[in-house]
This record gives C-alpha cells, sequence and structure tokens, in this order.
C-alpha cells in the first residue's frame, strides 16, 4: 500500500464535503467551503493488529450534533465544512478511518433529505470525484431501498487511478433532517474484505 493510494481514499471520505457539492448544486462549478479537520471524541483506538489475525474492534462514532451513530474501524478523523446552496449553506461532517484493506465511514449533511433526489446526490458525487485528480470513478448495480422507513439508495464503485483498480461501495440516506452517506472504498484485491467492512457500517449505522 503506497502512501499516495492511502491518501486518496483518505480524501474520498474526508473530503467528500467538495465531492457532493456538484449534486447539491445547480452547478458543478461551485465550491464548498474548506473543511476543518478536528479529532473524533471516541473510545480508544485499539493497538493495530493483522486482519488475518483478529477482527478489527468497532469503535462508535457519533455525529454530535444530530445523534447519527455508526460503528468504525479505529478513531475517526473528522473533517467540516459547508457547502453552498441556492442562496444558503449546508454544514457538513465526514467521519472516515484508513484501514489497511482501504478505508471507510459516514457523512452527515445538515439538510432534508428530500431536497434532493438520491440518485442526483449520486451522480453528483461520481461526476465531482474526477474533479480530485485521483483518476475516473463509476457506478454501477444502482438500486433503491429503504432504511428503517427512511428512502436509501445503494451503488457499487469502481475506479481507475495512477495506483490500479479500486472498487467500494456506497449509500446515501434521506432521513427528515439530514442526508446521510456511507461510503467504503479500497484496492480490487480487497473486494471481500471491503464488503464486509461495507455491511459493517451500514449494520451499525443508526438515525435517531
Amino acid at each position: 500500500m503506497t502512501h499516495r493510494s492511502r491518501t486518496q481514499r483518505l480524501a474520498l471520505l474526508s473530503a467528500s464535503t467538495a465531492l457532493v457539492t456538484a449534486g447539491l448544486l445547480p452547478s458543478a462549478t461551485a465550491s464548498a467551503a474548506p473543511a476543518r479537520t478536528v479529532s473524533v471524541a471516541a473510545a480508544p483506538t485499539p493497538t493495530p493488529a493483522s486482519p488475518s489475525a483478529q477482527p478489527t474492534q468497532a469503535v462508535k462514532t457519533t455525529d454530535p450534533p444530530s445523534g447519527i451513530t455508526a460503528e468504525l474501524p479505529g478513531k475517526a478523523e473528522v473533517r467540516m465544512g459547508a457547502i453552498p446552496m441556492e442562496g444558503d449553506s449546508v454544514d457538513t461532517r465526514v467521519y472516515g478511518v484508513e484501514t489497511p484493506d482501504g478505508a471507510t465511514g459516514f457523512a452527515v449533511y445538515d439538510m432534508p433529505g428530500d431536497r434532493i433526489p438520491l440518485e442526483d446526490a449520486l451522480k453528483g458525487f461520481i461526476d465531482a470525484y474526477g474533479l480530485t485528480g485521483g483518476g475516473t470513478l463509476t457506478s454501477e448495480n444502482v438500486r433503491k431501498t429503504t432504511v428503517d422507513g427512511h428512502p436509501a439508495l445503494d451503488a457499487d464503485l469502481s475506479g481507475e487511478g495512477a495506483d490500479g483498480t479500486a472498487v467500494g461501495s456506497i449509500r446515501f440516506i434521506s432521513d427528515d433532517d439530514h442526508l446521510v452517506m456511507a461510503l467504503t472504498y479500497g484496492p480490487e484485491k480487497d473486494e471481500k474484505d471491503l464488503r464486509a467492512m461495507h455491511q459493517q457500517l451500514l449494520d451499525s449505522l443508526q438515525i435517531p
């Protein structure tokens, strides 16, 4: 695993305030405010261990303003920013964790989830990914579902960049007060582990 590939994967999570801007704005040329990095108050991060030696200990991570929680495989890094939208701005917090297999995390956007169609949020995410210079990203197997009564949209991701082929999974959830995104992404060779990591994220994600 190269430093560059690790940085790109975490950037896909922590900079998603910028990545989804195209999906939240009429014009994809608008840019999000610079994100700020802070530490998330969570349980102590366990000593790293080989994935084959034992399962990664889950750390419950809470978004304080909304009360939305999820279990992540380690102590999360959080980026905060604001996305300009229709003369207003949408506060955003993104929680991400790097693992030996890839990166995983979730984002909370302080806006009613039905303010934009979930298909548009996904399209904006895909379109804006190219702006990071990390290569190309495509979605497939897009399907609508519900999560505890909330409309949701799932998709598989695949990307091509300087470090080779990457794969991942993404879910958008429409809550009355928030748009929530869950994302897992990493090298194609670790696809099986990435899918298991994403399923753990989805199973643990709780919206009050």
